[in-house]
């Protein structure tokens, strides 16, 4: 069980993926509008919806997860943490999602989603760690449908993987408008990337750059931030 902040708690199902920096990280990077209706492919055990609701007491959230497991899982994180109308979990394919995600009805969607490239080699990473149904091409078009003009759409993915988000967004209307660079320390190479897309947003992206250790292995104002030690 993992205790957030604001008295939220977290319960992750064994297999199944745990709460993680990649998380943490992308609920402080992201921008909610007021009462924002927020969609989260590939939404596991509920994790970025119960951050977002105990970060924003006026977001609703609907997680779209293909994992019984871990659907039954956000049902009861759900239950247990009284967000009942607030945050739902969904059992789909994001490929395949046609009422929950009608077009244009959200104002904003979210994604932590899988790294590891589908293949044959990937076959002994688990399916919340393999992209086998949440390709980029499949996030970006999922989202954009969903997305009303103008909303956002944020992800965290790792660095190598950039050319290839911001291609398969820019081929779904979807404009990178934001970019964060995460290090472990200052002097360590980029270990994940934190973006944010606008279905019809005018070109123009800015760059942001995060820290989460000093030189001293101290941890940065930024990590206090993310996990809320201020």
């Amino acid at each position: 069980m993992e205790y957030l902040y604001n008295g939220f708690t977290l319960e992750i199902a064994p297999g199944c993926f745990p709460l993680s920096t990649d998380s943490m990280v992308l609920c402080r990077f992201l921008k909610l509008p007021k009462q924002a209706r927020v969609l989260d492919l590939g939404s596991g055990c509920g994790t970025l919806g119960i951050l977002l609701c105990a970060d924003d007491p006026g977001c609703t959230v609907t997680g779209i997860e293909l994992d019984d497991t871990a659907h039954r899982c956000a049902l009861e994180n759900i239950r247990r943490n009284g967000l009942e109308g607030r945050l739902e979990s969904i059992c789909a394919d994001l490929r395949d999602v046609t009422g929950p995600a009608a077009p244009g009805s959200f104002s904003c969607c979210v994604s932590n989603p899988p790294y590891f490239s589908a293949g044959p080699a990937s076959k002994a990473v688990p399916l919340a760690r393999r992209e086998d149904c949440c390709r980029p091409g499949d996030l970006m078009k999922t989202a954009s449908r969903a997305l009303k003009y103008g909303g956002d759409f944020f992800l965290v993915h790792k660095p190598e993987r950039l050319a290839q988000l911001i291609a398969a967004a820019a081929a779904q209307d979807l404009e990178a408008k934001r970019l964060g660079l995460v290090r472990h320390r200052a002097d360590a190479p980029v270990s994940m990337i934190l973006l944010q897309f606008r279905k019809g947003g005018k070109p123009g992206l800015m760059l942001e750059e995060y820290c989460l250790f000093d030189s001293f292995g101290q941890p940065t104002s930024f990590y206090k931030e993310v996990y809320h030690m201020e």
